[in-house]
C-alpha cells in the first residue's frame, strides 16, 4: 500500500511540477522530456529484466546444486543460533537461512550480479512459510532491510568508476564507504527489530554484532596499510576467489552426495527465467514512476530546497551538492550511478562533493528497486513496515556518510 501512495505522488507531483514549469515560464520541453522517460524507463526495465535472465538462471542452478548437496542445509544449522532470533517466525533449520547468508555474503562482497538471484530464491523460501501470500511477513521485512542498508565490504565498482574518473587515490573513500555502510546496516536493523519487538539484548546476537565490529575493524586496520593499486588488485582478487570457491564448493558438495548437477543446475536454471519474465511489470512501474518525477526536475528543486534550509540555520552547505546521489540511491542504481559519476565529473573525482558522492553510492542500496524486484517476484502486495524500516536504515547511512566525509576529507 505504501509504494501505490509513493508511486501515485511520484506523477501527481511531476505532473503539477510540469505544469508550473509551462504556465510560468514558457517550459515546451518538460511534458516531452517526461513522455520520453516514460518510454526510456520501460526500456531500461525490460532490458534489466532481459540481462537478469541469465545470471538469474546461472545462479538458481549453483543454488539448486547446494540444495541437493546439503551445503544450504549445513549454513542453516550454523546460523540456527542468530537466525532464530533475528527471524524468529522461520523455522528452525529451514533451507532459506542458508540462502539468506549467500545473498548478503555476495552484497558484502559488492557482487550485485550474484545477489539479485540469491535474494530471489531467499524470498520464495520465505513466500512458502508466509501464512498471507499477499501480505509480507516480518522475515521478510528483515531480510529486504539487510538487502536495502546495502552492507559491503569491498565496494570494487565505486573504485573502479574513480579510477575511469582520474582521482589521484581512487582508494581513499574505501574506510569511509565500510563505515557509513556499517551504521546503515546496523540502523537497519535495530529499527526493524523495534518495530518487531525482536529482543537484541541476548548473548548470540551481541556477540554477533560484536564480532562484526572487529571484523569491520580487522578489515579497515588491513586495507589502510595496502597502497591504493595493491588494494585494489587485492579487493577485486579475494572477491572473485570467494565466488569461484563457492561454486566450488557446491559442486563438490553435489558429486559428493552423488547428486547428478548437471540436471540439477538445469532444473534450477530454468526458474531463472520465468522470475525475470514475472519481475518485469514491477520494474516497468516503479522505473516509470522515477523518470517521470527526474524529468519534470522535481528532484532538482527539492535538492535547492534543502540547501537553502540548511544555509538558513546557518550550518555548512558543501555536502548538499551530493545530495542528488543520495536522494536518487533509493529509488534507482543506475539513476545514482550516473548522479556520482555527474558529481566528480563536476566538482572533480577529488573534491569533497566527489568523495561523499562515492560514499553515499555505497553506504545503501537502492530501497524501492528492492522492494519492487523482490516482493513483486513473489506477488507481495501490502508492505507493512518495510518502506518506513528500509528508507530510516537509508537515512542514517547518509547522515553517517555526511559526517564520516566532513571527518575524513573537509
Amino acid at each position: 500500500m505504501v509504494l501505490n501512495y509513493i508511486w501515485i505522488a511520484f506523477f501527481v507531483i511531476a505532473f503539477i511540477v510540469a505544469l508550473v514549469r509551462l504556465i510560468f515560464w514558457g517550459d515546451f520541453e518538460v511534458f516531452p522530456a517526461m513522455m520520453d522517460s516514460t518510454f526510456s524507463s520501460s526500456k531500461t526495465a525490460f532490458e534489466i529484466s532481459l540481462g537478469l535472465t541469465g545470471v538469474l538462471s546461472l545462479w538458481l542452478g549453483v543454488m539448486k546444486i547446494g540444495e541437493k548437496g546439503g551445503v544450504v542445509n549445513v549454513l542453516a544449522r550454523l546460523l540456527s543460533p542468530l537466525f532464530v532470533r533475528l527471524f524468529p517466525d522461520v523455522p528452525k533449520g529451514h533451507p532459506v537461512t542458508g540462502s539468506i547468508f549467500m545473498n548478503i555474503a555476495a552484497n558484502m562482497l559488492g557482487l550485485d550480479n550474484a545477489a539479485t538471484p540469491l535474494g530471489l530464491k531467499a524470498m520464495e523460501q520465505l513466500q512458502e512459510i508466509n501464512p498471507k501470500k499477499d501480505t509480507a511477513s516480518n522475515p521478510m521485512i528483515m531480510f529486504l532491510v539487510l538487502n536495502t542498508s546495502g552492507l559491503t565490504l569491498i565496494p570494487v565498482s565505486i573504485l573502479v568508476y574513480r579510477a575511469q574518473m582520474g582521482a589521484a587515490q581512487p582508494t581513499d573513500v574505501f574506510i569511509p564507504i565500510l563505515l557509513a555502510t556499517f551504521f546503515s546496516t546496523i540502523m537497519g536493523v535495530l529499527i526493524t527489530s523495534i518495530y518487531q519487538h525482536i529482543n537484541l539484548f541476548n548473548r548470540t546476537i551481541i556477540l554477533t554484532l560484536g564480532g562484526a565490529c572487529v571484523l569491520v575493524s580487522a578489515v579497515i586496520w588491513g586495507f589502510s596499510r595496502l597502497d591504493g593499486e595493491t588494494m585494489n588488485i587485492v579487493s577485486t582478487t579475494v572477491a572473485n576467489i570467494l565466488l569461484m570457491m563457492i561454486i566450488m564448493a557446491f559442486i563438490l558438495a553435489g558429486v559428493f552426495k552423488k547428486v547428478n548437477v548437471y540436471d540439477a543446475f538445469i532444473e534450477g536454471a530454468k526458474d531463472g527465467f520465468t522470475t525475470a519474465i514475472r519481475i518485469i511489470p514491477y520494474l516497468v512501474a516503479i522505473l516509470v514512476g522515477i523518470g517521470v518525477f527526474r524529468a519534470s526536475g522535481a528532484m532538482d528543486y527539492v535538492i535547492q530546497g534543502i540547501g537553502s534550509l540548511v544555509e538558513a540555520c546557518g550550518i555548512d552547505s558543501d555536502f548538499v551538492a551530493a545530495l542528488p546521489t543520495a536522494m536518487m540511491k533509493p529509488l534507482s542504481g543506475s539513476g545514482a550511478r550516473g548522479m556520482m559519476v555527474d558529481a566528480m565529473t563536476t566538482y572533480g573525482a577529488d573534491s569533497f562533493v566527489g568523495r561523499l558522492s562515492c560514499i553515499f553510492q555505497g553506504s545503501t542500496d537502492t530501497t524501492f528497486y528492492i522492494l519492487a524486484v523482490y516482493f513483486g517476484s513473489v506477488g507481495i502486495r501490502y508492505t507493512r513496515h518495510a518502506v518506513a524500516c528500509g528508507l530510516l536504515a537509508d537515512l542514517a547511512g547518509i547522515i553517517a556518510a555526511i559526517f564520516i566525509s566532513y571527518l575524513f576529507f573537509a
